[in-house]
């Protein structure tokens, strides 16, 4: 199994690697610091630095349980050594992004009670869905302003690692509307926001929330009966 080391040091850019395995996915290395896509998050970009020269690595993603980095071509073989390397300007704002949604998600299960029914990421640009019956005209300026000032105060984002059975037994670790956890996934990865949200989650995220940054919600639509949507964008 691929050691992937963005689930535990998620500001690491580049590593050095072996290539256990080259398949019409991709390559899979022993070591990577690129994240694969999964849980709304896109996959890491970035490259392959060998002899030879830099390999572009296009995506990132899981199957059969490895880690593969799809490239375009490159004169590869199995055991040769390399250098992975993330394009760390998308990553970073990939970061601010994931950490900005599990503000957002907080801030919403506190004050209105709704759980996540979906959502997705781009760099920068987010949506998420929540289990509400209704908004008001004012209720994308009202959420952004206490996410804002909840970004503000720079509070901790720490990674913690639980059995399975005590993150479970924790309600509030779960905020989708339906388990999307695996049963195989022991432990839980938790991803902690001090004193704000507290979130099984295997994405990348930045250390403090002053590292987001600000935050427009962008546009509040209804999805359909307790569906709506909010869209976030960074504002720089």
């Amino acid at each position: 199994m691929t050691e992937e080391i963005a689930a535990f040091d998620a500001y690491q850019r580049t590593t050095n690697a072996v290539i256990q395995e080259i398949t019409d996915d991709g390559v899979v290395l022993d070591r990577t610091v690129f994240y694969p896509r999964g849980g709304g998050q896109p996959g890491d970009t970035g490259m392959l630095v060998t002899g030879g020269g830099p390999i572009p690595v296009l995506d990132t993603f899981k199957k059969g349980g490895e880690v593969s980095h799809r490239i375009e071509d490159g004169n590869l073989t199995a055991g040769m050594d390399v250098e992975a390397v993330i394009d760390w300007d998308r990553r970073h704002l990939l970061m601010r992004t994931h950490t900005a949604l599990h503000a957002l998600s907080a801030v919403i299960w506190r004050d209105f009670d709704a759980k996540v029914t979906g959502g997705n990421m781009e760099p920068g640009t987010a949506r998420m869905d929540f289990e509400l019956e209704s908004i008001s005209m004012d209720f994308g300026q009202e959420v952004a302003e206490v996410l804002n000032a909840e970004l503000s105060r720079d509070l901790e984002v720490s990674v913690h690692f639980l059995p399975r059975e005590v993150a479970l037994a924790d309600p509030d670790l779960i905020r989708t509307k339906v388990n999307l956890l695996p049963d195989f996934i022991d432990p839980i990865r938790v991803i902690d926001i001090d004193g704000l949200d507290k979130q099984a989650d295997g994405g990348t995220h930045v250390r403090s929330t002053a590292e987001v940054g600000r935050v427009l919600v962008t546009r509040t639509e209804s999805k359909g009966k307790a569906n709506k949507r909010i869209r976030i964008e960074l504002a720089g």
